[in-house]
């Protein structure tokens, strides 16, 4: 699928631009993450002889450790690698289904209009451990063990708490005191805050892991004998348990059982698939399919190919470069709540050609566009959920989103990893879900369940309408550019919904503007607040618009005057990109996002 746009060659980069970090380049390998030790973790994997696949692995379960409120062993995992020796591009999915019992019927039944953000309701199968296995078992090299042994030691042994984990348990401490004793367990020891920078540890996880490992035979075999414990023996009869027989608090301000059964973990395994890709600026970019919000970037892309945005790129009209790609993911993200969701009907040829992207592209006016506008591929009427029609301005974060500020619940964070080996291999993950603060920790595993079945509406007849068996419709997105040679490079970020938004300027300042990765990565960043939430409560704010105070006054007071209800925020707060992959002379090359100061790339 392409694009019909022709864009001419970047601009040649000036090499005096200032970075915050150096651009790393080598020939042995490359990780970059947004947590230092699962980047030096993976880096120590590839220094070892393993390949791209292995350390990837290594490096996600080591976040699941040492960002706890961000992901874990129970959450999320879709994942993106490409195999260089044949130039095979795949997905991994590791998205969960819905409970067989989770119909909308039940939860309307508890007189609920929505899915909690938070506790057991919003359950569904944990599907991060079983994607890096299949990752492992599919393409990598080591045995389990080896993999798991940087995770387990720090489980055990303990690692340094990053001040935004230490400050989301001091947010939800009173909550685990009085209704999730379990989480208290694990994350008030001694009863107290643990304090930024203090060694925190996780012995029950850690114990868990090396339960998981107990299998005999063939590297294959004992990956599978760690599935089946996780899915069909002690994890699942754990999990069971404790969804089943005891209420917990949620969101809905009241205590629920949940659905999730050991059943529905014995009835799920990760598949492969292949990717959705489109061709921009000469490159291929890979995505997930429409069960995930990947391809919203690829419409944007396409419309602003359509839109000549190489132009406004070259030119450096700021003003109207902003604005055109805030109007765009306007138009794309509708499309995604029209269109994009676990069903076998989305569109996405449509979607994605050259000729629907001009079409929309044709929306885009000199003002701020109002209301939802999500089109009609192939003649087919549009269907969203009828509390989006409203505008349902967000008075404040939603409680179902994965991150923390000290006034409350804010918006998207999760975790991201890219990773290069010499053999050209890549891969591209985005781990979330089981986070510390959304879910109670299951007694006996060390780690919480994902609730992203807030995800999903309990209206009937949307492509995201509730149902047992179906996978919500993710934020996680990960992703792939590729170039003819063989060259390019695995990158993401987390951020909820702003996910497909953050690295939209990402590229444009990389293919178009011929910026370096770190350069690219460093640039001022913004979103739009237009587009609807998918974390409960779900809401949206109308013409709202997100951006780094470095853009300048006179940018922002532009785009105001242009209808953009603009928010400025701190000079480096938006975005959490990293990069790695190969240039066109085979260089190894990564780059990290210094905001939050905590991810880091590595290589050599």
């Amino acid at each position: 699928m392409s694009a019909q746009g022709v864009l001419p060659p970047p601009v040649r980069q000036d090499r005096r631009v200032f970075t915050t970090r150096p651009e790393l380049v080598g020939t042995v390998g490359m990780v970059a993450s947004t947590h230092w030790l699962a980047s030096s973790v993976g880096m120590r994997v590839l220094e070892a002889g393993g390949n791209a696949f292995d350390a990837a692995v290594a490096a996600g379960f080591t976040l699941s450790v040492v960002e706890p409120h961000l992901n874990g062993p129970g959450g999320d995992a879709p994942i993106i690698g490409h195999r260089a020796a044949d130039g095979h591009t795949f997905v991994i999915c590791g998205q969960g289904t819905a409970p067989a019992a989770a119909t909308i019927d039940t939860y309307r039944d508890l007189g609920l209009d929505l899915v909690p953000g938070t506790g057991h309701l919003a359950a569904v199968v944990p599907g991060a451990f079983g994607a890096w296995l299949d990752l492992l078992a599919r393409y990598g090299t080591l045995p389990l063990a080896d993999v798991l042994a940087p995770a387990i030691g720090y489980a055990r042994d303990g690692y340094p708490l990053v001040r935004a984990a230490s400050r989301t348990v001091a947010t939800v401490a009173p909550m685990f005191t009085e209704h999730w004793p379990t989480s208290a367990a694990v994350y008030l020891p001694h009863g107290e805050v643990p304090a930024p920078g203090a060694r925190f540890r996780n012995p029950v996880l850690a114990d868990t892991f090396e339960r998981l490992l107990t299998g005999a035979g063939s590297r294959e075999a004992q990956i599978e004998a760690a599935r089946h414990a996780f899915y069909e023996g002690f994890v699942a009869e754990a999990v069971d348990a404790f969804q089943s027989g005891v209420a917990v608090q949620d969101s809905s301000g009241r205590r629920h059982t949940g659905l999730l059964r050991a059943s529905d973990l014995a009835g799920w395994r990760a598949t492969e698939e292949p990717t959705t890709s489109l061709r921009f600026a000469g490159r291929t970019v890979h995505k997930t399919a429409a069960w995930g919000q990947g391809p919203v970037l690829l419409q944007q892309l396409a419309m602003l190919d359509a839109l000549g945005v190489a132009d406004l790129v070259r030119t450096n009209d700021t003003v109207e470069l902003v604005h055109t790609v805030v109007e765009v993911a306007k138009l794309a993200f509708a499309d995604r709540e029209a269109w994009y969701g676990d069903v076998d009907d989305v569109p996405l040829d449509t979607l994605l050609s050259g000729a629907y992207a001009a079409e929309r592209a044709r929306l885009v006016g000199h003002d701020a566009s109002e209301g939802l506008l999500p089109g009609s591929p192939d003649g087919r009427v549009p269907r969203v959920a009828a509390a989006l029609w409203a505008a349902r301005t967000e008075a404040g974060p939603g409680v179902g989103e994965p991150t923390i500020s000290p006034t409350g619940l804010s918006p998207g964070d999760t975790c991201h990893v890219d990773v290069v080996d010499r053999w050209g291999n890549r891969v591209s993950a985005t781990p979330s879900g089981g986070w510390l603060q959304s879910s109670p920790v299951v007694p006996g595993l060390g780690f919480a369940l994902p609730t992203r079945a807030q995800m999903f509406w309990l209206e009937p007849g949307l492509p995201t309408s509730l149902a047992p068996g179906r996978r919500p419709r993710t934020t996680l997105s990960p992703a792939l550019l590729l170039d003819d040679d063989g060259s390019g490079v695995a990158f993401g970020t987390p951020g909820g919904d702003q996910q497909d938004q953050w690295t939209v300027p990402f590229l444009l300042r990389h293919l178009v503007g011929g910026a370096g990765l770190q350069a690219a990565i460093d640039a001022p960043m913004w979103h739009s607040t237009h587009v609807p939430s998918s974390f409960y409560p779900r809401t949206r704010t109308p013409r709202g618009l997100v951006a780094e105070a470095r853009l300048g006054s006179d940018v922002l007071d532009a785009l105001a005057a242009r209808g953009h209800d603009v928010e400025t925020v701190g000079p480096w707060e938006l975005g959490r990109l990293s990069a790695a992959g190969v240039r066109p002379d085979g260089m190894l090359v990564a780059a990290a996002n210094p905001r939050g100061m905590q991810g880091y790339a590595v290589g050599r």
